[in-house]
């Protein structure tokens, strides 16, 4: 059993379909996400919560005592089962170690079925000589995820019971809750009110919430282990042990046979129609096109699950429109967002990858290349929002005022942040890597765009590359602000656009101006724009998102770029691994348990920020543990390799 982590460090468990059940470790929520059952209605998108909480409280010999933690408004918390917690342990599944005060402990763990998202709560006395009783209230909402729940005479308290177990459905049209259990159920409605969630606060929204409970289930804790089975759906002639050490059984046989990392890899991997695709983070985000194909090259490539890699672009396949991959599909049915100029590019960076590694049955590889063909013909020929390719340089064009299309894309209201309207210098290589991948009828475009970008994006003053060439279409304006994206012209991509003394410099200025230990930072610090704490209300995190605010995924191009500059060798990726990993390493013993953050803050201690569990910071780190194992590892080589 592992000590006791920071009691406000944060658990994930999630399923195939996008759902998930999640929590800090010393129980109480501190976000509108924190649930305990949380259900996609169109995996895995349309998350609604079923189950946010629960109260827990053991008697014994006459006296109760909490094993639950709410945290209650202005600033009250009660019970307080924190009092008696001892130790936490997120590995295999989490798992709290409560004392109690005669000497007894009661062990508590919570395992998520990662097919249909169905919740194992059991609880195991230790050490206790007499009579034990348990009780348990989950606590309901039936509400989108981002949302919070009012009392209000709407919610349904009707139960449908038989012994231990229930079901209830609290608003039409959403999803039955079954509670599944090894005691016995009674029905007894009550509104919890005013929980406190003080993350919300913290980011200047709202964060106040009520919650209902139809009933508790009650325990003999003395004689054997309680179990309570939340699930959705009405199906209640089931037996809840019997089911729970079905699943725990399955669930422990497929975590030994995955390695820490390799399991938080997979909390990624979802569901969407017949095919696959990767949620972009917990708690808030569903799959989006960018981060999917940034991610799959670590979670899903670097690993070699390369028929889920073929899934996972297959689906997408399909989605080409105009010349464009869309970047997200909303989560109530509207139309795809198609803004954004580089995720279609990437995705033809990981089909290039998975051809390399992977030579997929032939079928499914010329699939894959129309789609390549058809992203490049309508960027060549031009699409939305203004991109296309300048045939007067061969470099790609983008933007429209109003319109965020690169990953800096933060909007606050009407305001972008950094619209980098023009040319900016990761679409260039992206660009220029995409037409090398292909081997095909576009590769010969690839050499006057290179000789273009390296007359045009040198800033000799500054002796790295500008940020955006052309800024706001205006031919030969230029943003000199020394941002990470330069950094994929010499590493992070298949096919390098610099080499020699300029690569060098641009290696040593974003190791200078932007490097930290938890990644790259959005913006220098010498730049009178720079902000060093992400915090705030939403317009102020906003504004911070890419002026400075540190990126974790970042870290993989530059160790790539690292090494090609200062040389492959086994002691430079031991020296490169030990400096820019081991600090991202331990951090996943601190936020996110298992999993890297979103973001950290640009100023030291450079505090990690905004979403806990990241896709492609994670994916970035498997990656990068990859580039930098002392051995020649299995799988396509740091250059690339053309079409075959």
């Amino acid at each position: 059993m592992n000590t006791l982590p920071d009691l406000d460090a944060e658990w994930l468990e999630s399923d195939r379909l996008g759902g998930f059940a999640s929590g800090t470790v010393g129980g109480h929520r501190t976000r509108r996400y924190h649930a305990l059952l949380l259900t996609p209605q169109r995996p895995p998108a349309d998350r609604v919560v079923l189950v946010n909480g629960f109260e827990a409280w053991v008697e014994i010999a006459g006296s109760s005592f909490p094993l639950s933690t709410q945290h209650y408004a202005p600033d009250v918390t009660y019970p307080r089962g924190i009092d008696h917690l001892v130790a936490f342990s997120h590995e295999p599944w989490p798992r709290w170690r409560f004392h109690l005060p005669g000497g007894e402990t009661v062990t508590h763990e919570c395992v998520v079925d990662p097919v249909d998202g169905s919740v194992v709560l059991a609880w195991r006395l230790e050490g206790g000589a007499g009579a034990a009783s348990l009780s348990v209230r989950p606590l309901l909402s039936g509400r989108d995820y981002h949302a919070l729940m009012h009392e209000n005479a709407s919610f349904s308290f009707d139960a449908r019971a038989s012994a231990g177990n229930a079901t209830w459905r609290p608003y039409a049209g959403l999803p039955a809750v079954a509670g599944l259990s090894n005691g016995r159920y009674v029905h007894e409605p009550q509104w919890f009110r005013n929980f406190f969630y003080a993350e919300e606060a913290a980011r200047g929204l709202d964060a106040i919430e009520d919650l209902a409970s139809p009933g508790g289930f009650h325990f003999d804790l003395g004689t054997s282990e309680a179990v309570l089975v939340l699930r959705a759906g009405d199906g209640i002639a089931v037996d809840a042990a019997a089911l729970s050490q079905r699943m725990r059984r399955i669930e422990a046989a497929r975590r030994r046979r995955l390695p820490s990392i390799d399991r938080a890899a997979e909390a990624y991997v979802v569901r969407r129609g017949q095919g696959h695709t990767l949620i972009a983070g917990f708690p808030w985000f569903t799959d989006w096109g960018r981060d999917t194909f940034i991610a799959m090259r670590g979670l899903v490539l670097a690993r070699g699950r390369f028929e889920l890699a073929g899934t996972i672009l297959d689906a997408w396949a399909g989605t080409v429109a105009e010349g464009m991959l869309p970047n997200r599909f909303p989560d109530h049915g509207e139309t795809p967002e198609f803004n954004a100029v580089d995720a279609s590019l990437w995705y033809v960076i990981a089909v290039h990858e998975f051809i390399a590694a992977a030579a997929p049955r032939h079928a499914l590889r010329e699939r894959l290349l129309r789609a390549v063909d058809a992203i490049l013909d309508g960027y060549v020929a031009g699409t939305r929002f203004g991109i296309g390719m300048d045939s007067s340089d061969g470099l790609i064009a983008c933007g429209v005022p109003g319109v965020q299309l690169t990953w800096m894309d933060a909007k606050t209201g009407d305001h972008v942040v950094t619209p980098r309207i023009g040319k900016p210098v990761e679409i260039q290589a992206l660009w220029i890597n995409a037409l090398r991948s292909t081997g095909g009828r576009h590769a010969a475009l690839a050499d006057p765009a290179q000789r273009s970008f390296a007359e045009l994006f040198w800033n000799a003053d500054a002796q790295c590359l500008y940020d955006v060439i052309d800024a706001d279409h205006v031919p030969g304006r230029v943003d000199a602000s020394v941002r990470p994206n330069q950094i994929f012209a010499v590493g992070g991509l298949p096919f390098a656009l610099l080499d020699g003394e300029r690569a060098a410099a641009v290696v040593a200025k974003v190791e200078a101006e932007l490097l930290t230990p938890m990644g790259l930072r959005s913006l220098a610090r010498s730049d009178p724009a720079y902000l060093g704490t992400y915090a705030g209300n939403p317009f102020e995190r906003d504004s911070a998102y890419h002026q400075g605010t540190v990126w974790p995924w970042l870290i993989g191009p530059f160790v790539d770029a690292w090494l090609r500059v200062k040389g492959d060798t086994a002691a430079n990726r031991k020296a490169i691994r030990e400096r820019c990993l081991a600090t991202l390493l331990a951090h996943r013993e601190a936020a996110g348990l298992g999993h890297v953050s979103e973001i950290a803050d640009g100023d030291a201690p450079h505090t990690p920020r905004g979403c806990p569990f990241q896709a492609w910071s994670l994916g970035e780190l498997i990656r990068a543990l990859a580039r930098t194992e002392t051995e020649p590892q299995p799988g396509p080589p740091a250059s690339g390799k053309a079409r075959p």
